[in-house]
């Protein structure tokens, strides 16, 4: 299964600038999904992290790993938990191991670790063509949205 930005943004609420997935190209229903995020000189964190030396700030691999882990959960879960919100509940074992630089393609690797009684434990990985770049144990949680 692969999906395009226009079925992103149907499954996820996050829109510019803070949408950091391009395009699903690989899912394996609740237990893997893969994910691209180009990276260009044109976001917008760019301006300030860092001038005249560009670093995708790691928080936002991070965040980019929790949305492909969250439409991996979206696509196996019932409607009464695709009306809920996800939030983090815990990052573990981050490792910031290469600087992403405008121009990189980001693919984004998340494996189910855990699913039990509404928590998603995923371990992410994110890699610049073969080079691992960040890795993260991720956990979440559905809640009711607060509309």
């Amino acid at each position: 299964m692969q999906l395009d930005i226009n079925e992103i943004m149907k499954i996820l609420p996050h829109r510019y600038p803070f949408l950091m997935v391009d395009r699903i190209i690989e899912v394996e229903q609740g237990k893997r999904c893969v994910g691209i995020k180009n990276v260009t000189i044109n976001e917008p964190f760019f301006q300030g992290h860092f001038p005249g030396h560009p670093v995708m700030p790691g928080v936002l691999i991070i965040e980019a790993m929790a949305q492909v882990a969250g439409i991996m959960a979206y696509l196996v879960s019932d409607e009464a938990t695709r009306a809920k919100v996800t939030y983090f509940m815990a990052i573990d074992n981050a490792r910031f191991r290469k600087p992403v630089s405008p121009g990189d393609q980001l693919r984004i690797e998340v494996t189910t670790t855990m699913n039990r009684r509404g928590i998603w434990g995923v371990a992410g990985r994110a890699f610049v063509g073969e080079t691992l770049v960040t890795e993260a144990d991720l956990k979440a949680t559905f809640a009711d949205s607060p509309k």
